[in-house]
C-alpha cells in the first residue's frame, strides 16, 4: 500500500509526456544566474515603448482581414488569458498555395490537428489498450510453439514429447517476468521501460543497452510480422505471391497512416483483430479440448519423423530459446504507462495482468492440445492451420482462425508503432536520441519517431526481399537483454528504497533477472551462428552512437549555459566566444555587401544606418575597371557610408568576402559583425532558375563563422 500511496502522489505531479518536453523549465543555479544577468541589464528603451501594439487590439479591435480572409475577417489570435495571445487554427496554414493544399489534405487524411490541451484525452482506456498493446505478444503464440516444436523435431518425433515439460518452464518464466513487471509499474508510474529502469538503476551504458535491445526487437517485430502476415496472404491467395514486397510496404504504409491519426483514433481501428484472434484461438481449445475429452484425453501418436541430431543439451536450449520468442512484447505496457487514462499506472499494471493470464492461457492451451492431437511441424503448413483443420473439418471456422491469424500477424507491429516512439521520446528527453523525437505531431502522436520506425522495418523488409524468417532467433536476444537489464535494475531500486515489503519484491524481481538471464545466455550461445552475432554486435554499436549523441547534447548546453556576469566593478574574467550576455557587452560593426545600387541594395543600406551603428559597405569587383566605376558611382550617391572595394581577380564573390569578414573578426574579436544582405523575393517558384540566388550561399557561408550575424532585407517582387 505503501508503493501505491507513492505512485499515486507522482502520478499527480502529471505525466511526463506533454507537449512542453521540449522546453525543459531551467535549473535552480540558472534561475539564479538569470537573475543576476536580469539585474544588469540595461536596454536601450523601456520594455512598454513600442511603435506597435504587440496586444493586437485585443481588448476590443479585431484584426483586418489577411489573406487567409478576403471577405471576412478571421481571427488568427484570440484571448484565453489576461497577458497572452493563443493562435486560432487558421493561424497554423502555410501562406503559399501549395503549403495550404498540402495541409488540407494532410486534414483529409489523419484528421484535423489536436491542442495540446486535448493531451489528456487522447488516452487509452484499458479494454482499448489491452488489444493494442498485446497483438505482439499473443501474436507469437502462433509461431512460438512452432518454433519451439520444429527444434525439437530435430531428434525425431519422439522428442516432441519434451515439448511439454519445456513449456512448464516457460509459463513460469512468463508468470516470473509479467510479476516483475507488474510491481515495475508503480514504482515507475511515468514509464517503466527497461531503458528508464536500467539507467535509473544500474547506470547510463546498461540502460542504453536494454535501449538498444528494445530498438531492433521493434524493428524486427514490424518486419518479421508484416512478412508473416503477408505469407499467410499470399498462401491463401498465391497469385498475390509476385507481389509480396508491394503488399509489405503498402501494409507498412497503411499502419503508420493508421497511428499518424493518433493513440485513440489508432486504437479503434486496431482493437478489433486482436480480439478475433483471442476468440478465435479459444474457439480452437474449446472445442479441441472436448474432442480429446472423448477420447479420454488419451494423446494420439505423433508422425514418424527421421532423426535429423542427436538429442543434446544444445537441441533442447535452443528448442527453449525459440519457444521464449513467444514472450515478446511482455514489457510493451510498462513503456506506454503514460498512454493510459487516469490513474495510468493503475490501468497499466491491470492491463498486463490481463495479458500475461492470456499469454499463459493460449500458450499452454495450444502447447497441450497439440501434443494431444499428435501434431508435427510441416513445411507447407503452419502447426495452429494443422490444429484448425483437425478441430473445424467442415464449416466456416477454419478459415476464419486463418483469417484472423492472418490478421493478427499483420498488425501485431502495432504495438511497437505505440513502444518505439515512446522510447525513443525517454531517450531524447534523457539527450540519448535527437531532441526532434521529443516532438509531437497535429494528432499528438510522435511522428519522427513513428516515421522512423517505418522507415527502418521497410528497408529490413525489402532487403530481404519479403522473407524475414531469419531474422526470427535475433528476437530473443534483444529482448532478454532488456528483461533482464530491467529486472536487475529493479534489485537494485528494491536495495536502495527499503519501503514496507521490499524484501519480497526484491525476490520477486531477482527470480525474474535471474531467468530471464539464462535465456539471454541461452539465445546468445544456441542462436549465435542463426543470426544472434548480429545483435551481439549491432547494441554495442547502438550504444556508441547513443553515447555520442548525448556528447554532443552535453556540449551543447555547457555552451548554452547561463553564466552568473562579474560583480560591480570587478574585472570580467575571459568568457566564451558569442558570450554576451548583456546588451552594453555587445559591440557592433554592421557591413553590407553591395554589388550593385539598386532599390534592394539602398534599402538594405538605409536599414543599416538607421540602427545607428558603425556601418561599412563592402563592394567585391572583378577587375580594376569595374572597381573604379563603381566608387565613381558610390561618390555620385554621396558617400554616406564608408565604402571598401576588393578586386577579386578570379571572379569569386563568396569566399573572398568570408574570409575578408573573418580577418576583421580576427583583427578585433570583441566586435560582433551583423552583414546585411539585400535579398531579393521572387513570387513565382519558376522564376527562381533566372537568378543566381547569391544571398542565400552567401547566408551559408557566413553562417558558419562566429561572431557574425547574418540578416537579409527583403524586396519583393510582385510579378
Amino acid at each position: 500500500m505503501a508503493q501505491e500511496q507513492a505512485a499515486d502522489d507522482e502520478a499527480e505531479r502529471g505525466t511526463v509526456v506533454t507537449p512542453s518536453a521540449e522546453f525543459p523549465p531551467l535549473a535552480p543555479d540558472e534561475r539564479a544566474a538569470l537573475r543576476r544577468i536580469g539585474d544588469r541589464w540595461r536596454g536601450a528603451r523601456r520594455p512598454d515603448e513600442l511603435p506597435v501594439d504587440p496586444t493586437l487590439g485585443r481588448n476590443g479591435r479585431r484584426p483586418a482581414p489577411s489573406r487567409f480572409g478576403r471577405l471576412a475577417p478571421i481571427e488568427m489570435f484570440t484571448v484565453e488569458e489576461p497577458d497572452e495571445l493563443v493562435a486560432t487554427e487558421p493561424a497554423q496554414l502555410p501562406g503559399s498555395r501549395l503549403g495550404r493544399g498540402l495541409t488540407r489534405l494532410r486534414r483529409v487524411l489523419f484528421g484535423p490537428p489536436l491542442r495540446s490541451s486535448a493531451v489528456l484525452y487522447e488516452r487509452m482506456r484499458k479494454l482499448i489498450a489491452l488489444p493494442i498493446l498485446s497483438s505482439d505478444l499473443l501474436s507469437s503464440v502462433a509461431y512460438g510453439p512452432e518454433a519451439m516444436l520444429t527444434v525439437l523435431v530435430l531428434a525425431g518425433g519422439g522428442a516432441l514429447g519434451l515439448s511439454l515439460p519445456l513449456a512448464a518452464v516457460l509459463v513460469v518464466l512468463m508468470i516470473a517476468v509479467g510479476l516483475s513487471y507488474r510491481q515495475t509499474i508503480p514504482a515507475y508510474p511515468h514509464g517503466a521501460g527497461s531503458y528508464i529502469v536500467a539507467s535509473d538503476n544500474l547506470g547510463a551504458t546498461p540502460g542504453l543497452a536494454a535501449a538498444a535491445g528494445l530498438m531492433l526487437d521493434y524493428v524486427l517485430t514490424v518486419s518479421v510480422s508484416v512478412a508473416a502476415g503477408v505469407s499467410a496472404v499470399t498462401s491463401a491467395l498465391p497469385g498475390l505471391t509476385p507481389a509480396t514486397m508491394p503488399l509489405g510496404v503498402l501494409v507498412i504504409a497503411l499502419l503508420l497512416a493508421g497511428n499518424l491519426r493518433g493513440v485513440r483514433t489508432a486504437g479503434n481501428i486496431f482493437v478489433l483483430p486482436t480480439y478475433a484472434f483471442v476468440v478465435a484461438v479459444l474457439a480452437v481449445l474449446v472445442v479441441g479440448y472436448l474432442r480429446a475429452a472423448g477420447r479420454g484425453f488419451a494423446p494420439v501418436p505423433p508422425p514418424p519423423v527421421p532423426a535429423v541430431e542427436g538429442l543434446g543439451l544444445l537441441l533442447v536450449l535452443r528448442a527453449f530459446a525459440s519457444g521464449a520468442v513467444s514472450m515478446t512484447g511482455i514489457e510493451a505496457v510498462s513503456n506506454a504507462i503514460p498512454a493510459f487514462r487516469p490513474t495510468e499506472w493503475r490501468n497499466a499494471r491491470t492491463t498486463l495482468g490481463w495479458m500475461v493470464a492470456m499469454l499463459v492461457v493460449l500458450f499452454a492451451g495450444l502447447i497441450v492440445l497439440i501434443h494431444l492431437d499428435g501434431l508435427a511441424p510441416r513445411p507447407d503448413q503452419t502447426l495452429l492451420s494443422q490444429l484448425g483443420r483437425v478441430t473445424f473439418p467442415t464449416g466456416p471456422w477454419y478459415a476464419l482462425l486463418q483469417a484472423a491469424t492472418a490478421l493478427i500477424l499483420l498488425l501485431a507491429a502495432n504495438t511497437a508503432y505505440n513502444d518505439f516512439p515512446r522510447l525513443l521520446f525517454f531517450m531524447a528527453r534523457g539527450g540519448h536520441a535527437p531532441r526532434r523525437f521529443l516532438h509531437m505531431g497535429d494528432r499528438l502522436e510522435f511522428t519522427n519517431g513513428l516515421v522512423t520506425l517505418s522507415v527502418a522495418a521497410g528497408g529490413i523488409f525489402v532487403a530481404f526481399g519479403g522473407h524475414t524468417k531469419a531474422l526470427i532467433p535475433l528476437y530473443a536476444v534483444g529482448v532478454f537483454l532488456a528483461f533482464t537489464l530491467s529486472q536487475a535494475g529493479m534489485v537494485v531500486h528494491w536495495r536502495r528504497h527499503r519501503g514496507p515489503g521490499w524484501r519480497r519484491r526484491l525476490v520477486i524481481n531477482a527470480v525474474g533477472a535471474s531467468m530471464s538471464g539464462v535465456v539471454l545466455l541461452t539465445a546468445a550461445f544456441s542462436k549465435f551462428t542463426e543470426g544472434a552475432w548480429v545483435v551481439v554486435i549491432a547494441v554495442p554499436l547502438l550504444v556508441l552512437l547513443f553515447r555520442r549523441i548525448h556528447r554532443h547534447y552535453a556540449a551543447l548546453d555547457r555552451a548554452l549555459a547561463l553564466h552568473p556576469p562579474p560583480a560591480a566593478g570587478s574585472a570580467a574574467p575571459a568568457g566564451p566566444a558569442e558570450g554576451e550576455e548583456l546588451p552594453q557587452e555587445v559591440r557592433h560593426l554592421v557591413i553590407v555587401p553591395v554589388a550593385r545600387l539598386n532599390r534592394a541594395s539602398l534599402r538594405a543600406l538605409a536599414y543599416a544606418v538607421s540602427l545607428g551603428r558603425p556601418t561599412l559597405a563592402v563592394h567585391i569587383a572583378p577587375e580594376e575597371a569595374e572597381a573604379d566605376r563603381f566608387r565613381e558611382q558610390w561618390r555620385a550617391w554621396g558617400d554616406h557610408v564608408r565604402l571598401e572595394t576588393i578586386v577579386s581577380p578570379y571572379r569569386a564573390v563568396i569566399g573572398p568576402l568570408a574570409h575578408y569578414l573573418e580577418a576583421l573578426h580576427a583583427a578585433r574579436a570583441e566586435l560582433t559583425l551583423t552583414v546585411i544582405v539585400p535579398e531579393v523575393v521572387l513570387r513565382r517558384r519558376w522564376h527562381r532558375p533566372l537568378h543566381s540566388r547569391a544571398e542565400q550561399r552567401l547566408r551559408s557561408a557566413l553562417g558558419a563563422l562566429p561572431g557574425v550575424v547574418v540578416t537579409s532585407v527583403p524586396v519583393h517582387i510582385c510579378d
